[in-house]
């Protein structure tokens, strides 16, 4: 396997799950805009958390998307007052 830069690099896992668990686990996860795979890291993150058994060291899930936007809007410039049309 070869190495990541940057980040840690994250532990491939091959899970076997029922048809029926794995289609209403997709199904979730599209209504939340999220992949198969990131819905499932969600929800054992979220076990792990609530069991009290989350380990400190564990890196927040990488936003993935187009960036927030700034905390400030953008200034809008000052509406021009529209000419007369002379017809």
């Amino acid at each position: 396997m070869t190495e990541r830069t940057g980040r840690a690099a994250r532990k491939q896992v091959l899970l076997r799950l029922d048809p029926a668990v794995h289609d209403a686990i997709a199904t979730w996860a599209a209504t939340e805009l999220r992949s198969t795979n990131a819905q499932i890291e969600f929800l054992l993150r979220r076990a792990l958390a609530e069991a009290g058994r989350l380990p400190g060291a564990a890196e927040p899930i990488p936003r993935r998307g187009r960036p927030a936007r700034s905390a400030e809007p953008p200034a809008e410039s000052p509406a021009e007052p529209e000419e007369p049309t002379g017809n």
